[in-house]
């Protein structure tokens, strides 16, 4: 696993290629992809994709404390929580790290 960092992420403001989730009809961006490949996080995608969840833009955020962390999603930045599981251990490097996810495409926040 390689370093990632907040700076590595706003490189990312398009991009060239989209990749299909394996078990989904959803799509990942480049930048998604570089933070799976970076911090070995395959596992955090799966998560994410796993709810299946019908609304049309979902905010995901994981907030990690110490080793543990908690995967949240909302509709929007100040609407409730309607996922949230909590994670026993995690080594990912970030303190904290924001997905959206529309029309079936998972993406970062400076890829919107």
């Amino acid at each position: 696993m390689e370093t990632l960092t907040n700076q590595d992420l706003e490189q990312f403001t398009c991009t060239e290629h989209y990749y299909k989730h394996w078990i989904s009809k959803t799509v990942y961006t480049d930048g998604v992809k570089h933070v799976a490949d970076k911090a070995g996080a395959y596992w955090l995608i799966d998560a994410i994709l796993s709810y299946n969840k019908t609304e049309s833009f979902q905010l995901w955020k994981l907030v990690k404390t110490g080793t543990k962390a908690v995967l949240t999603m909302q509709e929007d930045i100040d609407t409730r929580v309607l996922v949230k599981q909590e994670i026993g251990y995690t080594d990912f490097p970030l303190d904290e790290i924001k997905f959206y996810l529309q029309n079936g495409v998972l993406l970062l926040p400076s890829e919107y």
